[in-house]
């Protein structure tokens, strides 16, 4: 069976699949597999530059040539990487047997090709991966989809703020309120929803197997290896500096076993379930003020409300 909206698993491949394009790049695993490969090729860069006898600084060639390989990747490069998985079986060394692969008749880097993923562990490439593909989603899909609708209630608020309405309460009426009252006091509540949301900080850990720079210092142990994993986790991203010399523009997490705990994550995800329990709580309010007569549903030409009741409006 060919893969299609309507062979998809999930209905959000499927029946809502277009409403998730713009998150389909970011969040999926070819997004992943993308993150994955910035990390790994900011780590390598950060590792010729700090000094090691046996990774001298890249040349500008060669630098050049990396950052290619994050801007310019494409489907085909992350279907190269599973290919490497079918034999790995592992899907982080999958990246690592890839990158290296990208190094073939470049003297230069073949030489160096064993300081790719060096000292790390899968968790420093996964956890920064995942900040990354949450710092994209949130900059470019959550955060405007909200401030468009934010905006849109605005505009109707100042629109509809003469428009008198008898409010409720405990199902009954009460006093006067208008219907540009209303839609203010969403947007009051959504608006600081979303400064929280905007505020999270996005944590990376680049510290070994179990955090503590084991593998690090075994290799160079008068090397301020906690400094360097700093520089690399919040050095402005590819994108965000015009600088040869970049990292990944996360916040830096100096304590953690092998995995970086998520509590931003449960934050992040904390405040976004808000912003979706304050526009439930807005849908409801309109459903109710449709079904008082307050509102009224428009009909669009074809659709279908009931395939019984001819006059019900979805």
């Amino acid at each position: 069976m060919n893969f299609s909206p309507i062979s998809a698993l999930s209905p959000l491949d499927g029946r809502y699949a277009s409403k998730l394009n713009a998150l389909r790049p970011l969040v999926s695993e070819l997004g992943y597999m993308h993150r994955r490969v910035q990390v790994e090729i900011a780590w390598f860069i950060a590792l010729s530059d700090a000094g090691f006898d046996e990774f001298k600084p890249l040349s500008p060639g060669a630098r050049a040539y990396l950052t290619g390989l994050v801007k310019n990747f494409s489907e085909a490069d992350g279907v190269a990487i599973k290919e490497f998985e079918k034999t790995t079986n592992h899907d982080v060394k999958a990246v690592e047997y890839w990158i290296k692969s990208k190094f073939k008749d470049r003297p230069e880097l073949e030489k160096v090709a064993e300081f790719v993923h060096f000292a790390c562990t899968s968790e420093d490439i996964n956890n920064t991966s995942h900040a990354l593909q949450i710092k994209h989603a949130r900059a470019e899909v959550m955060l405007p989809g909200l401030d468009g609708i934010i905006a849109k209630l605005r505009e109707m608020a100042h629109q509809f703020a003469e428009v008198p309405m008898l409010s409720r309460t405990h199902g009954q009426t009460a006093s006067p309120t208008t219907v540009g009252k209303e839609l203010a006091n969403v947007v009051v509540r959504l608006s600081g929803c979303r400064d929280k949301i905007a505020q999270v900080k996005l944590m990376g850990k680049m510290n070994g197997a179990v955090g503590n720079y084991n593998a690090h210092l075994a290799a160079w142990p008068d090397f301020d290896w906690e400094a360097f994993a700093r520089k690399v986790v919040e050095t402005p991203e590819l994108g965000e500096t015009q600088s040869s010399d970049w990292g990944l523009g996360l916040t830096f997490q100096p304590f953690s076993i092998q995995i970086e705990p998520h509590d931003y994550m449960a934050e992040l995800f904390d405040a976004t379930a808000r912003a979706n329990t304050i526009l439930i709580d807005w849908s409801r309010d309109v459903w109710g003020y449709v079904s008082l007569g307050y509102f009224k549903q428009r009909t669009k030409a074809g659709e279908i409300g009931s395939s019984t009741m001819p006059h019900k409006v979805n």
